[in-house]
């Protein structure tokens, strides 16, 4: 079985000239598209001493280019490539802490998370479990919550912390540009604020991401993990 020459070989994707055998084209340029007889539009080609070439032959009628074939091509491959460096490779990113990750490992990573969610690529933070580690899953659970609430102005939760074996994995996708909306609880701390300054008083404020993690207890012990995780609960359910 013979395979189609135009597949192979991309000089011959289109037809050209004679190769294109309907009873009339639409020829398109720069000051529109007008239809007339394929012999008028191979007589034209003649005269300007170009091709006639079929950009889409499924239309009706063809649409067709007066062009120089050889000029034509090597536009379309430049468009080609233009839009090859114009896509955006979406990356994921891992992002890996363990149980007991001290506050200045942590915002080192959570840096970094924000970079990459800035640039639009994903997250995967997970925490590793060495041993008997494992017995303090509820810990590593914690954390990935305040992970997940502190980047809540950059990224989306698509997956709440899942245990898989010895790690436990959270994803984040980047959010849409212009999309980024405020957290609660960066809200909160204007709001108060506003209302200190307008009563001429300052009050302190006290940043709950910067919370230490308890190296023992449950997620219920840890209030600022337990209310994440309920935050992020009902966004999900909300958005299902």
């Amino acid at each position: 079985m013979k395979q189609d020459n135009r597949k192979q070989n991309p000089k011959n994707q289109y037809r050209i000239n004679e190769q294109i055998r309907v009873r009339e084209v639409r020829i398109v340029d720069e000051d529109g598209s007008s239809v007339m007889p394929t012999k008028q539009a191979l007589d034209i080609a003649r005269q300007q001493g170009v091709d006639l070439v079929e950009i889409s032959p499924n239309a009706q009628p063809p649409v067709c280019r007066i062009i120089d074939y050889s000029k034509f091509l090597y536009q379309q491959k430049k468009k080609a490539k233009e839009m090859k460096q114009k896509q955006v490779k979406v990356e994921v990113k891992e992002i890996r802490f363990g149980p007991q990750t001290d506050d200045h490992d942590y915002n080192f990573k959570l840096k970094h998370a924000k970079e990459f969610l800035e640039e639009g690529n994903k997250v995967r933070a997970y925490v590793f479990f060495r041993g008997r580690s494992i017995l303090f899953k509820e810990q590593g659970e914690v954390l990935l919550l305040r992970f997940a609430n502190d980047l809540e102005e950059y990224g989306k939760v698509e997956q709440m912390p899942r245990l898989e074996g010895k790690k436990m994995f959270l994803f984040i996708a980047p959010k849409k540009a212009g999309q980024a909306k405020k957290s609660q609880q960066k809200m909160d701390r204007e709001r108060r604020e506003a209302e200190a300054a307008e009563a001429g008083r300052q009050i302190p404020v006290i940043e709950e991401a910067e919370t230490e993690l308890p190296v023992n207890g449950g997620l219920a012990e840890n209030a600022k993990g337990f209310e994440a995780l309920q935050k992020l609960r009902e966004q999900t359910e909300g958005e299902d």
